[in-house]
């Protein structure tokens, strides 16, 4: 592609300067011009196909960048949204590990409770039935 620009290129630069030459000398037969402005526009012609097929295959090759891109983009967004998935279940799955260390912690707090309620209990008894046996001597 480089090699058919430059070629472009100079086939385009020989063309202008071809056409922006002036000859001062006595006009020609229209007979002798015919010739020399026919290889001119057949240059001009063939500087012009070629750099529309230059811009052709410029235009292919952006639009494959542009192609290019979008996947690029379609790519990173479905990974992103592939982590923020991940993240979402694992900080799910964390939310749930710190309830049902919660609910055993509540549970163990309320079983320590109640033992020491019982034991409160069966000393209260123990005292009573102590001062019982000692008002009535037993």
């Amino acid at each position: 592609m480089k090699k058919s620009l430059v070629l472009a290129s100079l086939v385009a630069a020989v063309a202008l300067a071809a056409c922006g030459q002036k000859e001062e000398a006595a006009p020609a037969a229209p007979a002798v011009e015919a010739p020399a402005t026919a290889p001119a526009d057949q240059a001009a012609d063939a500087a012009k196909q070629e750099a529309d097929a230059a811009a052709g295959e410029a235009t292919d090759a952006a639009k494959d960048a542009v192609d290019a891109a979008k996947d690029a983009g379609a790519a990173a967004v479905d990974a992103t949204k592939d982590a923020a998935s991940d993240a979402v279940d694992a900080a799910k799955a964390a939310g749930s590990d710190a309830v049902d260390a919660a609910k055993d912690a509540v549970q163990a707090t309320t079983d320590a409770a109640k033992d020491a309620a019982s034991d409160a209990v069966d000393a209260a008894k123990a005292a009573a039935d102590a001062a019982t046996n000692a008002a009535t001597g037993k």
